[in-house]
């Protein structure tokens, strides 16, 4: 058990990701002892081994106690660890929310990426791979959708040619694919709901619940636009006297 720990810790070194179907993998996944020799032995080097079951891939990443010491001396270090400028992490975040978040529906559906209705008894078989839901988009779509905000056409090659090389997407022609690391290595419990009800409610088309919190957070942004008015208009009452 030792060896294969310590080969399967390896071989995620130095290839990044490896597939859900990959034996060791398989055996990380299923193994509650060689799972935890697996931690422990990455909890020692402030690593973690990371997976999820929307995911065809598994890869490493940091602990959060390791994230400021190691990318610490970075000044972007808290907004992504591979370098990303602001309109490649922007980039990035679209690209998650319109790949991944429709994939997820389809996986949690039973629904392949080419069928037009769901499987009457698809909830009883296993959850659909990645490679099997995951439709992609056009890049023309993408460059006229978001060409203007996301720095146009130079600005957006540029950040997808390094997405490809980081592993979060694929190039297939016009098309745009999720990579091994799209849907892994991005805080879904976080950004979902920020991203649904945010910054692209718009074009999801999905209402801001009405929470009490969102109530009161309205009320007090109109308060402070009506005294800002207020302000704004007491030099120019003083004027026209």
């Amino acid at each position: 058990m030792t060896e294969d720990a310590q080969i399967l810790i390896a071989r995620l070194l130095a290839h990044q990701t490896l597939r859900r179907e990959d034996k060791l993998v398989k055996r990380a996944l299923s193994d509650e002892i060689f799972r935890s020799d697996i931690d422990t032995r990455l909890k020692a080097c402030g690593m973690k081994f990371v997976d999820n079951v929307y995911a065809d891939h598994v890869t490493l990443a940091l602990t959060r106690d390791s994230e400021s010491k190691v990318f610490g001396t970075k000044d972007t270090w808290q907004n992504n660890n591979f370098g990303l400028a602001r309109d490649g992490v922007a980039l990035l975040v679209v690209l998650w929310s319109l790949i991944i978040l429709p994939k997820r529906e389809r996986q949690e559906a039973h629904q392949m990426a080419q069928e037009d209705q769901n499987d009457m008894f698809g909830k009883e078989k296993p959850l659909p791979r990645a490679e099997d839901t995951s439709i992609g988009i056009s890049y023309r779509t993408l460059l006229a959708d978001f060409g203007e905000k996301l720095g146009k056409k130079t600005r957006m090659d540029m950040n997808l040619g390094q997405l490809s090389r980081l592993g979060f997407i694929e190039r297939k022609m016009d098309l745009i694919m999720e990579g091994p690391l799209l849907d892994l290595l991005m805080d879904t419990d976080a950004l979902k709901d920020r991203i649904i009800n945010g910054a692209l409610s718009d074009i999801f088309h999905i209402p801001m619940p009405r929470t009490p919190a969102v109530i009161e957070a309205e009320r007090l942004a109109a308060e402070e636009a009506e005294h800002a008015l207020t302000e704004e208009v007491k030099p120019s009452e003083q004027n026209t006297e």
